[in-house]
Formats: C-alpha cells, sequence, structure tokens
C-alpha cells in the first residue's frame, strides 16, 4: 500500500476556533497564520483538545490522505469511522484494466500471505477475467471480486476523529492490513501535530 498526506489543516486553526469559544483571541501567541504557533496555541489545543475533552475543537483540524492498494476488506473496515470522507476509485476503472489479456491478476489483489487464500483468490480473479471476455457487465461482474481486490481512494479525516481511529486500528486486536494502514498514516502526520496522537497510539 502506499499512503500519502495531501493536505492538511494547519494548527493555528484549531486555537482560534478554542480561543473563540472563550473570547480570548487576544492572548494568542501565534504570529503568522501557519504551523509555526505559538507555545501557549500548543498547549491550550493539546489542554481543552486532549485533556478537557472539549473535543469537538479538534473537528476543525482536517487531514486528507491519497491511499494507493488496499483491499476492499479494508476499505469496508475504513467505512465504519463514519466522521470521515472517501472518495473510491470507481470498480468499473480496475475491472477495465483487469478485462486486458495481459493483466496480471496477482497485481490486482493485497496479498494475504496465506497460500490457500492467495491462490483462491488469483483463480477467483481468472474466472471474473472470462466472464469480462464473455460481455458480462461490469455492474454483475463485480459480484465475483474478492475481498482481496485491491481499490484507492482519497480519505478526509477530523483530528478528532483520527485519535479514535488510531486507538482503534493500532491495536493487535485490528486487521493487520488496517493496523499497517493505520502506522502508515502515523508516518505521513506532519511532526507538529504529532503532540496530539501520542495518546490513542497503542
Amino acid at each position: 500500500m502506499q499512503v500519502k498526506l495531501i493536505h492538511h489543516t494547519p494548527l493555528w486553526v484549531a486555537a482560534k476556533a478554542i480561543r473563540k469559544c472563550w473570547a480570548s483571541e487576544g492572548n494568542s501567541d501565534t504570529v503568522n497564520t501557519n504551523d509555526d504557533i505559538g507555545a501557549s496555541d500548543r498547549a491550550l489545543i493539546h489542554r481543552v483538545g486532549c485533556k478537557l475533552k472539549h473535543a469537538s475543537t479538534l473537528e476543525h483540524l482536517n487531514y486528507s490522505f491519497d491511499i494507493d492498494g488496499i483491499s476492499r476488506a479494508c476499505l469496508q473496515e475504513l467505512a465504519r469511522h463514519r466522521h470521515a470522507s472517501l472518495s473510491v476509485k470507481s470498480t468499473r476503472y480496475t475491472l477495465k484494466e483487469l478485462r486486458k489479456m495481459s493483466a496480471n491478476e496477482e497485481d490486482f489483489l493485497v496479498q494475504t500471505g496465506n497460500s490457500y487464500i492467495d491462490s483462491a483468490n488469483r483463480l477467483q480473479l481468472k474466472t471474473l477475467k472470462w466472464a469480462l471476455q464473455d460481455n458480462v457487465s461490469n455492474d454483475v461482474v463485480k459480484y465475483m471480486l474478492p475481498e482481496a481486490y485491491k481499490t484507492s481512494l482519497v480519505w478526509t479525516i477530523n483530528m478528532r476523529s483520527l485519535q479514535n481511529f488510531l486507538m482503534l486500528r493500532t491495536s493487535s486486536a485490528a486487521l493487520p492490513e488496517i493496523r499497517e494502514l493505520a502506522w502508515e498514516i502515523v508516518a505521513e502526520m506532519p511532526e507538529e501535530h504529532m503532540y496530539l496522537l501520542t495518546e490513542s497510539l497503542i
């Protein structure tokens, strides 16, 4: 899988939201509207958003990731995190790519490491390709797709929901693939935002 952070909200926005609530905007120590905010504003965001649990203020911080090569099974688990937005590559386009006779079925599958499952998934895609060559419509053929079939998406989530996501999905009890995704997301986070995540990581 490949994960890349493509956009994020600067920290000063959350500090502004908190100070708006408390009518303390004149107390900000942030000079420029970028992520290089002052120490008191950084501490304010952590104290209010993480310690005092006025976590709605963290919803002003949004992060957009370009995610490639996760399985449909992993995508289903992502969809359970409802306070996030997903824009997913249409299966119709990936099926057009798979339809080509030269296409390697393995390139379209996330490997599980279980030889029986991985072999069965490759066989399933071969069968699916035969259906495509027989002019079965993509909308019908997609019912044959194995859960290991790869997809890609842009995923946007706010800090409050991201904290919850990471608390659940870095756990050893999580699906290994989504656990890998969670740590890839952590690796892409801006360094200056990481202090808001440390308590969420297992």
